[in-house]
């Protein structure tokens, strides 16, 4: 006869479900504030609001990925008796298709943080494995190097790929700073 405590990934599944609304909402309620009123449109109700819609998709999103990750890897566990790597890879692309597969503006940036630290991790494994060599010269400039080339390039000759945040910041920094009328726009303010 199975005990609660043979069942303990239920209760860290649901502990998860905390901890990721917890962590949802520190994460996101900052950054939106600060985005929606330095480049939002709207009344401040309206930007409140927004606020609250992103922060609420964002610790909601993450909470349900927690709880659901967790219960299943760890039934996957329960049933063969031990954790095994594949549980989690398999736990997480299902859950990661039902929960962060909605194409929003909030999932897109979720997404795309994850990509580039697993991009980042999948080389240093390659590395550690021997599967590629360890490089013998700083390797973090010519990454560098790469990322602000490619957005850059993609900007100026293919902005419409971008995501539409980025190219908000891409023309404030870069297009918008050809243009002036007096001291004010060129100093002050930049319209």
């Amino acid at each position: 006869m199975k005990t609660q405590t043979d069942q303990k990934f239920v209760l860290a599944a649901f502990k998860g479900l905390r901890n990721g609304l917890v962590y949802g909402a520190r994460i996101r309620a900052p950054h939106a504030l600060v985005m929606v009123f330095l480049f939002g449109e709207g009344t401040v109700l309206q930007k409140l609001l927004t606020i609250f819609r992103l922060t609420k998709t964002h610790a909601f999103n993450l909470a349900k990925f927690v709880f659901s990750y967790k219960f299943f890897q760890g039934a996957l566990t329960e049933i063969q008796g031990k954790k095994k790597e594949w549980h989690s890879a398999l736990a997480a692309f299902v859950i990661g298709y039902y929960v962060f597969g909605e194409n929003n503006a909030v999932n897109m940036q979720i997404n795309l943080y994850l990509l580039s630290r697993v991009v980042v991790g999948l080389t240093k494994l390659a590395a550690n494995e021997e599967i590629i060599p360890q490089p013998d010269f700083p390797v973090f400039p010519w990454f560098a190097a790469a990322v602000w080339g490619l957005v850059l390039w993609l900007f100026e000759f293919h902005p419409s790929v971008l995501q539409g945040s980025l190219q908000k910041s891409m023309t404030y920094l870069y297009h918008d700073s050809n243009f002036w009328t007096d001291i004010k726009t060129f100093l002050i303010r930049n319209k």
